[in-house]
């Protein structure tokens, strides 16, 4: 074996180890902090944990935009959305049955929902304008960054409620220094460990001669989604329903808000060119699967989770079977 490929498998290794000891200790870090203030997990898991976990794909989107290598940058969104709903909540239901709240089903699957066929709407133009060409524009990225702030206001008030409603929290195992001092610790886990894992797999990927299309939504996408990975199947061994369905929902709302659209806004429009319409339609009905199977009020079962694996299985099978195909 090439010495350069051994030292990025050991990279690799090394990455995957650091981010499960940071996920262990952002799950008790932000589960702290929520004690402390007498807030929701949920509300901890769309702000703290998702803003946090999402920070991998923010980076390698703004090197995207910098580099001119836009493919990566719409496929690393695309692809960690998928994957977070899909496989991410389909480990978890394997693990222990999901059990989501009102409030989640009736208000921020339905946002996630919104922000999901918005994004198809923005650069679909052929498809949907009869425009010659598909263009997210800069003006789009300013949409997306306005809908996160408005995503920020429904989270502001949701803090307000809470406080008001005075709802019981169990005992936090930490005071607030010291779970702040575990959040940050976890998140420079999660996330410098995913960065060994994406920039060693990316090389690796690169070596064999895979195309920039299949890099980003296979392995960058599994890379940048690996802090979500890690920390929702520790919540959900932990049973933190509320923190692992919170991280989800507001990681892929600010995949789309902030990791697409604040770089867009920032250096300009980008033209999606490689991707196939089979990419959006999973986008898109991962979302609405989700909603589905949570809006009948039980748990999400493990049946449901299997389901979820299927698809997820057929479709990067899909994938891959495309990638060998091309390589040949």
């Amino acid at each position: 074996m090439d010495l350069n490929i051994l030292l990025q498998v050991l990279m690799l290794v090394g990455g995957f180890v650091i981010l499960i000891k940071g996920a262990d200790w952002l799950v008790d870090g932000a589960s702290s902090v929520a004690g402390n203030f007498k807030i929701s997990k949920q509300l901890v898991g769309l702000t703290i944990v998702a803003f946090g976990t999402g920070a991998p794909e923010l980076a390698v989107s703004i090197s995207s935009m910098m580099s001119g290598n836009t493919d990566m940058l719409l496929g690393n969104v695309m692809g960690s959305n998928i994957i977070n709903i899909l496989l991410l909540i389909g480990v978890a239901a394997l693990i222990f049955p999901i059990k989501i709240n009102k409030n989640t089903i009736s208000k921020e699957l339905p946002l996630l929902l919104l922000t999901t066929i918005g994004l198809v709407f923005l650069f679909l133009d052929i498809t949907i304008s009869g425009a010659s060409e598909n263009w997210i524009t800069r003006s789009d990225g300013l949409v997306c960054v306005l809908f996160f702030a408005i995503f920020l206001y429904y989270i502001i008030q949701m803090t307000r409620k809470n406080k008001k409603e005075k709802k019981v929290v169990e005992k936090p195992k930490w005071k607030l220094g010291k779970s702040f001092v575990f959040v940050v610790l976890g998140l420079v886990g999660v996330v410098g460990g995913s960065q060994l894992v994406v920039n060693s797999a990316s090389t690796i990927a690169s070596v064999i001669g895979i195309s920039d299309r299949i890099i980003a939504l296979t392995v960058v996408a599994f890379g940048t989604s690996l802090p979500e990975l890690v920390t929702t199947i520790t919540a959900a061994r932990r049973h933190e329903n509320e923190l692992l369905v919170g991280n989800i929902i507001g990681s892929n709302i600010f995949n789309i808000c902030i990791v697409l659209g604040l770089p867009v806004a920032i250096f300009g429009g980008i033209q999606p060119e490689s991707f196939e319409m089979l990419d959006v339609i999973m986008m898109v009905a991962s979302a609405v699967l989700l909603w589905v199977v949570a809006r009948k009020g039980s748990p999400i079962s493990k049946k449901e989770g299997a389901f979820m694996l299927v698809v997820f299985a057929v479709y990067y099978g899909y994938i891959v079977c495309n990638a060998i195909q091309t390589m040949q």
